[in-house]
């Protein structure tokens, strides 16, 4: 299977999400081959509350529409899919 779709993830309230979104990419891990998660800086370098996950997921399109829809339940995520064929 190919693994040519990314996923932008953006997280707003990380306290608040973290768990839900965890439960989420747990979900659909067999789909996940890699994550990267970058939390925002704010000043004097501490973390703020967002930050941006990526994705790339091994799956059909069909599935990867059930995770980004899972996702965008949770209040204060966005997310977006990236098809790279």
């Amino acid at each position: 299977m190919k693994c040519s779709t990314l996923m932008a993830i953006r997280v707003c309230d990380r306290d608040k999400n973290a768990i839900k979104i965890q439960e989420v990419l747990t979900k659909h891990g067999c789909n996940i081959n890699m994550r990267l998660g970058l939390h925002d800086q704010e000043d004097g370098n501490i973390c703020s509350s967002s930050g941006t996950l990526i994705l790339q997921l091994c799956c059909s399109p069909e599935s990867a529409q059930l995770v980004e829809a899972d996702l965008v339940k949770i209040d204060g995520v966005k997310a977006k899919l990236i098809d790279l064929n």
